[in-house]
């Protein structure tokens, strides 16, 4: 299963716990927050100042390995 920007970080972790640490490497430390499970990967991203695009292909590149 492949991941998109508009999943929840909480909808993502559920797909590979493995996420979190793509997540966390990439400046992403709030993922036990309340918006976690209320905001989009997208949203998120936007508020950390990371490119969602390319933060999605590292984790679909993760999860092809």
């Amino acid at each position: 299963m492949e991941i998109n920007k508009k999943m929840t970080i909480e909808e993502i972790i559920n797909v590979n716990p493995k996420i979190a640490n793509v997540l966390m490497a990439s400046g992403m430390h709030c993922l036990g927050c309340a918006m976690a499970s209320g905001e989009n990967l997208e949203q998120a991203c936007a508020v950390h100042g990371i490119n969602s695009d390319e933060l999605v292909d590292r984790i679909n590149t993760m999860l092809a390995e």
